[in-house]
């Protein structure tokens, strides 16, 4: 900044992130250097496009001030990205003590014999920041080297998964085994009842002979019974 200047701008252009349908804002900071309080005042070529917050103030001796411009959602990408909107930042020498309130439109004036200094912005599209491209799956590219199965780490790891599968195989022969020797004893345990009955029939037999001289009706029935009951508990087994 020369030495007549009342306040410094930085950056001396604004850049747009461009993006379709979305708001996108840029800063500048003024900067005061000199012993005066400096008034501002931020115009455009194109109003109704851009919001500037604030578009008027004081900077105040040896001080910045941040103005935001805020540029409008839109709905259609320039040609070539090219914008020909322009900013003009108007500032002049203010009354010491001077607050915004105190800013009127006569203080730009330079017809009046106003001292105002301006300085024209232009503005630019650029493009968004890409995110980074995604590393291809498989690709080894930016990756540690992976480690082999003699290392300590992954061979205790196979070890404990052999040692897993062992054990299940185990336990799997342990509960085989459990069900073989059960049905076993059930198997046994009816024949031994069947055998105890066929005493039992046998003996009720004899003694229906000795009552009636022939072979009763229940006997029949029950040796029918009897047989499917032994029927369906050896099925089981």
């Amino acid at each position: 900044m020369s030495s007549d200047e009342l306040l410094s701008i930085q950056p001396n252009e604004l850049r747009f992130p461009f993006e379709l349908k979305k708001q996108i804002s840029c800063a500048i900071q003024l900067t005061n250097q000199t012993d005066n309080y400096v008034a501002f005042k931020v115009k455009t070529t194109n109003p109704k496009k851009y919001c500037v917050r604030p578009n008027t103030g004081i900077v105040l001796p040896r001080s910045t001030c941040d103005v935001v411009v805020t540029m409008q959602a839109q709905r259609e990408s320039p040609p070539d990205m090219q914008c020909k909107d322009k900013f003009l930042l108007q500032s002049v020498v203010a009354t010491p003590g001077a607050t915004q309130k105190d800013i009127t439109p006569e203080m730009f004036n330079k017809e009046a014999g106003n001292h105002v200094e301006e300085c024209k912005l232009r503005v630019l599209y650029v493009s968004p920041p890409q995110p980074p491209s995604p590393v291809a799956e498989g690709s080894d590219e930016g990756s540690s080297p992976r480690p082999s199965l003699s290392d300590n780490g992954n061979a205790g790891v196979v070890d404990g998964v052999a040692r897993e599968h062992v054990a299940k195989d185990k336990n799997s022969e342990l509960q085989t085994k459990a069900i073989v020797s059960r049905l076993t004893e059930e198997k046994n345990s009816v024949i031994q009842q069947n055998s105890k009955l066929q005493q039992e029939l046998e003996l009720l037999r004899k003694q229906s002979n000795k009552a009636y001289g022939g072979f009763p009706f229940l006997y029949v029935v029950i040796v029918g019974l009897l047989g499917i009951l032994i029927g369906y508990l050896l099925r089981r087994t």
